[in-house]
């Protein structure tokens, strides 16, 4: 498969991954999903690298996983194979089960449907066009969301709605996804990729390490009771608090200047 499918660049500390194929609504096919475990690998470890976007090319964020590929196989996932298959990790889907240390963002027009659901609920900020459209519809395929979708949308969004998207694989539209806090901002379509541009750069201008360290201390809050989050709050706050950047923000406000954050 040609690497032109999954397209990757990093600038000004900014990495983008487009899913790049339009014609096929940037349906996800078994390479592309590999390519993208390596690439949000390089994200997460690349200290050049403070902040990432997700989009899709062609006024589509994904619609899911390339089906065509599956029903050439036989419809069966080839991981699927044999009941020790259930303990072993899926290589096709390990994007979803990253710990990707840097804030991801997700910029979405169009279908954002099953495996593309996923990995726009796998990121830390959603921002979505008029047209968008979400839904998690395997289960009217006969099977269900494998990478991560029903257990991250439970920590997303309302419980009943939820579980009403699951069950019944409908979707909702951009509205909906705004009011329910499925996505943060929505915007016009010819503003999506300039407002997602300008937070990304102004979180990438932020103190790297207090970045990473904040989005971490967030992340674990999530399965950690109130004072065990606090506790552990409290002891990353300290390291930071010990950092050459942690110096310069308040040295920088006092001499009424501009920060110059190192990421150290």
């Amino acid at each position: 498969m040609s690497s032109e499918d999954l397209l990757f660049e990093v600038k000004d500390h900014i990495a983008r991954i487009t899913l790049n194929r339009p014609a096929q609504r940037n349906a996800l096919t078994a390479d592309m999903r590999e390519r993208l475990s390596e690439h949000l690998q390089q994200i997460s470890d690349d200290p050049d690298i403070r902040i990432a976007i997700v989009t899709g090319a062609g006024g589509v964020f994904c619609a899911g996983a390339d089906l065509k590929q599956r029903a050439a196989t036989g419809g069966a996932r080839a991981e699927d194979g044999s009941p020790a298959s259930v303990l072993a990790p899926d290589p096709n889907a390990r994007w979803s089960t990253l710990k990707v240390a840097k804030p991801l963002i997700a910029a979405i027009d169009g279908y954002c449907l099953a495996g593309g659901m996923e990995l726009a609920l796998a990121c830390d900020i959603r921002i979505c066009t008029p047209t968008a459209q979400f839904g998690l519809p395997e289960v009217i395929r006969g099977f269900f969301p494998g990478g991560g979708g029903p257990q991250r949308i439970m920590r997303a969004i309302p419980q009943s709605m939820a579980m009403e998207l699951l069950l019944t694989g409908d979707r909702i539209d951009a509205e909906a996804a705004l009011r329910s806090g499925l996505v943060s901002r929505m915007v016009a379509v010819e503003d999506l990729m300039p407002t997602v541009d300008k937070l990304a750069a102004r979180i990438a201008g932020h103190a790297p390490l207090a970045v990473r360290t904040v989005k971490e201390i967030a992340v674990n809050a999530l399965d950690q009771t109130l004072e065990q989050s606090l506790r552990f709050g409290d002891q990353l706050r300290w390291i930071i608090g010990q950092t050459e950047d942690a110096k310069e923000g308040p040295r920088a406000f006092a001499e009424k200047r501009d920060p110059q954050f190192k990421g150290r």
